[in-house]
């Protein structure tokens, strides 16, 4: 009798821990991953932003540059049937040069204009912007964290190779889960007119992310929520955590990497940054940022960026 009112006991206890954690699942994949509106990270020390990183990204001429530029708008219908938006800004001479641009988590293509001024005032590029699936005047329900959004970007890399010829030189350039979205489409098969590809801070897989951050944030263990997350994003976005990584991308690699990451990053450890360049196949190079926060390394050290920019892509990049 003993035994069995222990088996029951259990049994329950193992019950409600499931519902629990059933429950856990659903509320993370609402936070993180549905298209919604996302107020959790408001407030997140790891997200504050330095006082002189503010001025650039809140009041930087940059951001009437880009409301003074007459971008084409494209459309484009996704693998998958989501019509998505990118934006096309041809250079003031004729070039063969593009850069094509991803942005982070909650952002839209505009702001990635605070790079984009740089490459097309001061190299000459043209510049292409998209709203990832999930984000501004693109369709999506949820956010791919780059996983469904490497096939979409691939998707625009050859539209542009299509438009503009097979003289085309393209550089990839993406911050946060736009440089992941990058990595990750750097183990697909590229068109050989993308000659380089440059990540600032980077994040080793959505796995790794969503872990280091539900301890960080929540003071919770990764076992069993994270997993039992991943079974729901899986069926309703598509994918699992662990097959959108990063890491697994680059160590098939065949277009050289910059990685660029903040030292003071502790949103996306820099150590991230790290172990993807240890095991990224292609030729690579990393350059981090003293007292750099998250995304940050542009807006305050912008002449050591640049230096490294324009190092790295005069080694792959035509005159």
């Amino acid at each position: 009798m003993k035994k069995k009112k222990w088996l029951k006991i259990s049994v329950g206890i193992l019950s409600i821990l499931l519902i629990i954690d059933i429950i856990a699942s659903f509320y993370f994949y609402n936070l993180a991953i549905d298209r919604n509106q996302k107020d959790f990270l408001q407030g997140n020390e790891d997200l504050e932003v330095s006082a002189e990183a503010m001025d650039v990204f809140l009041e930087g001429d940059w951001r009437k540059w880009v409301g003074d530029q007459d971008f084409d708008e494209w459309t484009m219908t996704s693998y998958d049937g989501l019509k998505l938006r990118g934006y096309f800004l041809e250079a003031k001479q004729p070039t063969n040069k593009i850069v094509v641009m991803a942005h982070g988590y909650l952002g839209n293509a505009m702001d990635m204009g605070l790079y984009g001024q740089y490459y097309y005032e001061k190299l000459g590029y043209n510049i292409f912007m998209a709203d990832a699936r999930g984000h501004g005047a693109s369709e999506g329900e949820y956010i791919g964290f780059g996983w469904h959004d490497r096939k979409d970007y691939i998707d625009w890399v050859n539209r542009i190779v299509k438009e503009y010829g097979q003289d085309t030189e393209i550089v990839l350039h993406g911050v946060s889960m736009g440089a992941a979205t990058m990595l990750m489409a750097s183990g697909e098969e590229l068109p050989d007119n993308v000659k380089a590809i440059v990540a600032d801070s980077p994040y080793t897989s959505v796995e790794d992310m969503f872990s280091y951050q539900m301890n960080r944030m929540y003071n919770i263990p990764a076992f069993p929520v994270l997993p039992s997350t991943s079974l729901v994003s899986k069926a309703k976005a598509g994918y699992s955590f662990t097959e959108a990584s990063s890491l697994e991308q680059v160590k098939k690699a065949n277009v050289p990497i910059l990685y660029i990451h903040g030292n003071a990053d502790s949103f996306v450890p820099t150590k991230m940054a790290y172990k993807l360049y240890e095991n990224t196949k292609s030729e690579a190079e990393i350059m981090t940022i003293d007292d750099a926060g998250h995304g940050e390394a542009f807006a305050t050290k912008k002449e050591k960026y640049i230096n490294k920019l324009n190092s790295f892509l005069q080694q792959y990049i035509g005159e």
